[in-house]
């Protein structure tokens, strides 16, 4: 097991590697030095702070020269493998405070959502499965064709003009239309504000589940273990929660590192609907004003999200399924 999870941690940091090559190429490779800081300084930025940018970051040296800077930095400015993400130099700050002050925001967000949609996709699965063509397969099936063929932006307007708009004016004030409360300044009104954009990006991913738990719980329940153990007494809540869901995990496990990471996508619509000010909404800004810096900060932030998050998955999956080990 533990030279499992070194193989998948190796890998990662080598993927993270190419990501950071990838990033570079996209950025900083361009007509010549002054050009790519002026793009990094903004177009209405003075000339001296592009030579400032210039200076610091070595855009005048050779390309490999300028990658070893952008890894480890270079005078004054630190790299990536010292922690630091650069300078914000149209807002005039670090890239790092900004992404800290946004980084809960989006996390919050995604955890609550991968847990809600987890848990709903799984629990109407099984629950298809052990009633299979009944009136809850088919209800559940329903809805999972109905939220599975709905945008999510489609999804998140309905839930404002239903659960805000009209409850407002009719006198129930139970959901904000937009804003975002600390967790630990206001527990009750974060997960006020949070509640209608955690079912808004899990809904879609809970449908997924849903199909893909029943399938995988119907064949499970086949098995000669299961008929084993009913022929022993074993309760149906035990054989359905303690042998078959494990057995069944295993898809559901490697679709939720995969939807775990894609989850950062959905979070740059949700936040914006919703006007949760994280690291979507940051990034839509960013790009409307060509924050270049900030945009370079937030895909390396997001590629390493995406990566740990299916790193975990992995890890997971070799938990719940010995037999990856060995793989």
């Amino acid at each position: 097991m533990i030279r499992f999870v070194i193989r998948r941690l190796l890998l990662g940091v080598i993927v993270m590697l190419l990501v950071t090559i990838v990033v570079f190429a996209i950025f900083y490779v361009g007509p010549g030095g002054a050009a790519v800081a002026r793009r990094l300084a903004g177009r209405a930025a003075p000339m001296s702070t592009v030579n400032l940018i210039m200076d610091r970051l070595g855009l005048q040296k050779p390309l490999l020269t300028q990658y070893w800077y952008f890894l480890w930095g270079h005078g004054a400015q630190h790299g990536l493998m010292q922690g630091s993400l650069g300078t914000d130099y149209y807002n005039g700050v670090s890239v790092n405070s900004e992404i800290l002050q946004e980084l809960p925001i989006s996390l919050s967000l995604v955890a609550g959502a991968a847990l809600l949609w987890l848990l709903m996709g799984t629990l109407s699965g099984v629950i298809s499965a052990v009633y299979p063509r009944s009136f809850a397969d088919r209800g559940f099936t329903l809805l999972a064709l109905f939220f599975y063929s709905i945008p999510t932006f489609v999804l998140g307007l309905l839930l404002l003009l239903v659960f805000f708009y009209l409850l407002t004016t009719h006198g129930v004030p139970v959901f904000p239309a937009s804003g975002y409360v600390p967790l630990f300044q206001d527990p009750a009104q974060w997960f006020r504000h949070l509640l209608l954009p955690w079912f808004t990006l899990a809904a879609v991913s809970a449908a997924a589940y849903t199909r893909l738990a029943r399938g995988s719980m119907l064949d499970v329940l086949s098995e000669d273990y299961v008929r084993t153990a009913r022929s022993k007494g074993l309760t149906e809540r035990r054989i359905i929660f303690r042998h078959a869901l494990r057995a069944a995990a295993s898809p559901l496990v490697s679709q939720f590192g995969v939807d775990l990471g894609g989850a950062i996508g959905g979070v740059i619509v949700v936040e914006y609907i919703f006007g949760l000010p994280g690291l979507g909404y940051s990034a839509l800004n960013a790009i409307s004003t060509q924050d270049l810096p900030l945009i370079i900060g937030i895909t390396i932030v997001g590629s390493a999200g995406v990566i740990l998050a299916n790193m975990l998955a992995d890890i997971t999956y070799a938990v719940v399924d010995p037999r990856v080990r060995l793989r």
